[in-house]
């Protein structure tokens, strides 16, 4: 089980900048240990985006799916 080392609330920083800080920070982690994210709407294409770059290295856990907040835990292998 890997523990929440480092919280990301992306409602904090502009669009153009949101991905650029989560992935700065998931690669920051250290194997097991994981991220929160905290989003407004549901990050679906982020986690298309990290399908993409990271295959087999993390997981994705809901914390809190909406209707106005979502929670993500994302944990490195």
């Amino acid at each position: 089980m890997s523990n929440i080392t480092v919280t990301v609330n992306a409602t904090e920083y502009p669009p153009q900048l949101k991905h650029k800080v989560i992935f700065q920070t998931y690669n920051q982690l250290k194997p097991s240990e994981a991220m929160l994210l905290v989003n407004d709407h549901d990050p679906v294409p982020l986690r298309f985006q990290f399908e993409s770059m990271h295959p087999n290295e993390f997981t994705w856990e809901y914390l809190e799916q909406g209707p106005d907040m979502f929670q993500v835990k994302i944990s490195k292998f």
